[in-house]
């Protein structure tokens, strides 16, 4: 009698490296999900091979894509992604030299790690648009939540909200991607040692070949290292920002003029009222750009026209701001303390210090009252003492009942009006100090306010109409082109509210320094635009500018090309001087 022997499947096999299953597979234990993936791979074999080639495609487009990102704007195309990162290299040749569990364990690792870099290569693409410098990951991670603000301020706190979130979803679901596309090519290798090592074994060859040669494709090395670099450049800010901390700190302790007694400060503008005043991404290209210069130097020229008719003289020159495209308290506070504060860890540094400012030295002669009005402070602001400002009004001291434009709490026209209200226009005992901020050409750029008959400002709310029938910051945003034209606008209004105002309320005793904060950002202002600003000095009484005949500035309102330029910084002291204070030092 035949002897019956019971049927058994045979076990399978590996199957291809790319993911081709084999002649026969395992039953799936019941109600398990790679059961059901192996079954699915039995039923359904080209599609699975097609979607296993597909996964493996993806996971090395996204891990080479990253390795060969670049951290600026300006140098994303597509001949950057032409080359051979000498890192992948390195990466396939450790993964095959380990067994399999530090093989996952560190290809999930190296994954996590490229996604960071990602994350800090797109950061630096944002920072070097907007603020015209890198992403410091010491310093910069609190601007984060002022550019939330931002948002909200331009489009909405629904938009910041969905904005805050969807950065965060994105961040993580690209670390998730990352490790899991690292581990994916990981085991990849893992499956056929043998072929995966000749293929490290020939791209390390071209790799060195390439670099030996200086071979070039597109105008761009073939062989490369730029994930390395970008990890070291990373590494060499953050020793950068440790090293400043301290030597900042020294060099703020030393000061020209720290012991200068009161009676001995600004002497010669005794019996002034003396307005220093800011004007929002007031920058050269305002004046140098083919599109926004003709209308800003027809407004510069309108109004010093005015102002000669009104006895006003003015001299004008060129200042090198700590910052670009945003920051402007950075740009604030190195043209007050003389020390060049182009970072949040200087600022903190500088304010919680006692190092002195211009509006701390006429603080300090006893002669002056100090005011600050700024608009666009909306919550607590210590830095006021620091400032040696006795009354500070702020967004909401002044009285306004009108609209907001986009990010400017207010018109400028707004605040000027409620300055000669408050402070300018009344009766006083001492002279007056003041420190304004214009805010009306902040970006976006869009509401824009209009010039409205002074008589009429009341609370504010006749601009109502005019923010209602303005442009959305959402169609500015989008379009550089237009950017740049709102931008314009923005700084004629701004300049036209401060000459009318000065034409209006000025005296013979009035003495105005104004200028730009920083340049606007760099797809208004462009590339390598530099961070000059306008500064000028305007007053009646002659013997105020010729204390400043030998700072060579041009006579007007519009400095020439070729004005002298001076780091921001060194404008404190060489005012101090001119005006006769006289230093004494302290620190050192």
């Amino acid at each position: 009698m035949p002897v019956i022997t019971p049927f058994r499947r045979p076990p399978r096999t590996s199957g291809d490296p790319d993911g081709t299953p084999g002649p026969a597979t395992a039953l799936p234990s019941p109600g398990s999900r790679p059961g059901h993936w192996r079954a699915w791979r039995t039923r359904y074999p080209r599609t699975a091979v097609a979607v296993r080639r597909t996964t493996t495609a993806l996971a090395a487009s996204l891990v080479l894509g990253a390795l060969l990102l670049p951290n600026s704007l300006a140098a994303l195309e597509p001949n950057r992604f032409a080359r051979i990162p000498v890192e992948a290299v390195v990466a396939a040749v450790l993964l095959l030299c380990v067994p399999r569990v530090p093989r996952l364990v560190l290809s999930a690792l190296s994954g996590l790690g490229l996604g960071a870099l990602t994350v800090l290569n797109l950061l630096d693409m944002g920072f070097t648009e907007y603020l015209g410098r890198g992403f410091d990951v010491v310093l910069d991670w609190g601007l984060l939540d002022d550019a939330r603000s931002y948002v909200a301020d331009s489009m909405g706190g629904a938009a910041a909200a969905w904005a805050a979130v969807g950065a965060v979803a994105a961040v993580l679901l690209l670390l998730v991607l990352m490790s899991l596309a690292a581990v994916r090519l990981g085991e990849l290798l893992a499956a056929d040692r043998e072929r995966a090592a000749r293929g490290a074994l020939m791209a390390a060859t071209v790799w060195m070949t390439c670099a030996a040669l200086g071979v070039q494709t597109f105008g761009v090395p073939v062989a490369t290292t730029s994930a390395t670099a970008a990890v070291r450049a990373q590494a060499h800010r953050v020793a950068d920002t440790l090293r400043d901390e301290a030597a900042f700190a020294k060099e703020a302790r030393a000061d020209r003029f720290g012991a200068t007694p009161g009676a001995q400060l600004v002497p010669e503008l005794r019996g002034k009222d003396v307005v220093f005043t800011f004007i929002e991404s007031y920058g050269r290209s305002a004046l140098a750009d083919p599109v926004v210069a003709p209308g800003v130097r027809r407004t510069l020229d309108t109004g010093a026209r005015a102002l000669a008719g009104a006895g006003y003289r003015a001299r004008s020159g060129w200042l090198t701001s700590a910052t670009f495209g945003g920051g402007s308290w950075l740009g604030h506070s190195t043209f007050m303390s003389g020390l060049w504060v182009d970072n949040q860890q200087r600022y903190r540094t500088v304010t919680a210090g006692d190092h002195l400012t211009l509006t701390e030295a006429f603080r300090r002669t006893g002669d002056w009252d100090t005011v600050g009005v700024m608009p666009g402070v909306q919550k607590a602001w210590p830095e006021a003492e620091w400032y040696g400002l006795d009354k500070v009004y702020d967004a909401f001291d002044v009285g306004y009942e009108g609209p907001k434009f986009s990010w400017s709490t207010m018109p400028d026209q707004y605040a000027l009006e409620a300055f000669q209200r408050l402070e300018h226009g009344r009766k006083r005992d001492k002279r007056l100090m003041a420190e304004i901020i214009l805010t009306s050409s902040h970006q976006p750029w869009a509401p824009l306010p209009e010039m409205v008959d002074w008589d009429d400002i009341g609370d504010g709310s006749v601009f109502d109409g005019i923010e209602a029938s303005g442009v959305e910051a959402s169609d500015v945003i989008a379009d550089p082109a237009r950017s740049k034209e709102e931008y314009g606008r923005s700084v004629e209004y701004s300049l036209t509210s401060l000459l009318q105002w000065l034409e209006r309320y000025g005296t013979d005793d009035t003495v105005l320094v104004f200028l730009g904060d920083h340049q606007p950002l760099a797809r208004v202002s462009g590339d390598g635009a530099g961070r000059d600003v306008p500064v000028s000095i305007v007053a009646k009484d002659p013997e105020v500018l010729d204390a400043i005949d030998g700072w060579n500035w041009t006579e007007g309102l519009e400095p020439a090309p070729d004005a002298p330029v001076w780091r921001m910084s060194s404008f404190r002291d060489r005012f101090l001087t001119a005006y006769g204070s006289t230093p004494h030092p302290t620190g050192g």
